[in-house]
């Protein structure tokens, strides 16, 4: 069996000794590099490339959740398994796509539990990447304040903007972001339909234009919520042209 290369980051050099001792004791395993804060986390990351990240959350500069949006966005990102004193991250910690989440101190059994359950997230990111790279994904790279997200156009429904920033609304819920909706057409205008001042639509998720409350023209996405979204009258003569011509 290869050895698996793990990080430990923890602002506290106790809880890392902890983690080593841990770690040593589990065979398959070994710990490639340490780390105390998140900054330092995806330095070392660079140079040990590791298989597991064990990450603390609350930390100095760069915390852990941020840290984790960094190794997201990673061509080939580590598992991550947070070590925390705190249970209320639990949540947004599945949001990062955690294999696991550890309270301290760590109890050997559930750390072994935790390294299996990477294992699982290991093969299922490689086979994602796998299929990424036979058939890559249109992806908009996006600052938010998770820190950097991609997100697949395939699954982006309609970006909202007002009058502060730009919601991407797309399969996994919704994410506040820096681009403005003229760099997204811009950059994507083959595939993001603009039918209102303040709203660019995906093509491949219309359904259809549809007359709404009041009769105004709205259209109907793909979406599981249904969405209807208005078309102002300046984009209508577009989005009807659009329509006619099959998509």
């Amino acid at each position: 069996m290869t050895e698996r290369r793990i990080l430990i980051a923890d602002d506290e050099a106790l809880a890392r000794q902890r983690l080593r001792r841990l770690i040593d004791a589990i065979p398959g395993y070994r710990v490639c590099g340490e780390a105390d804060n998140g900054e330092s986390a995806l330095t070392a990351a660079a140079r040990c490339e590791p298989d597991i990240v064990l990450l603390d959350i609350r930390m100095p500069g760069l915390d852990g959740m941020d840290a984790a949006a960094h190794f997201n966005a990673l061509a080939a990102p580590p598992a991550l398994i947070f070590c925390s004193a705190y249970d209320n991250y639990a949540m947004e910690a599945i949001g990062h796509q955690a294999a696991a989440y550890l309270l301290k101190p760590v109890r050997q059994s559930a750390l072994e539990d935790a390294l299996a359950a990477a294992e699982r997230t290991n093969r299922l990111q490689q086979e994602v990447l796998a299929n990424r790279q036979a058939q890559p994904l249109e992806q908009i790279s996006v600052r938010s304040h998770r820190g950097m997200e991609l997100i697949d156009l395939a699954e982006l429904y309609y970006c909202m903007a007002d009058s502060k920033y730009v919601t991407l609304v797309h399969r996994q819920g919704s994410t506040l972001c820096d681009h403005t909706l003229k760099e997204l057409e811009a950059d994507h205008g083959h595939l993001l339909l603009r039918i209102h001042r303040q709203t660019l639509v995906n093509r491949r998720h219309v359904r259809g234009l549809i007359r709404g409350p009041g009769g105004q023209q709205q259209i109907r996405l793909g979406d599981s919520a249904g969405t209807c979204l208005a078309v102002s009258r300046r984009h209508l003569t577009s989005v009807r042209q659009w329509l006619d011509q099959g998509r």
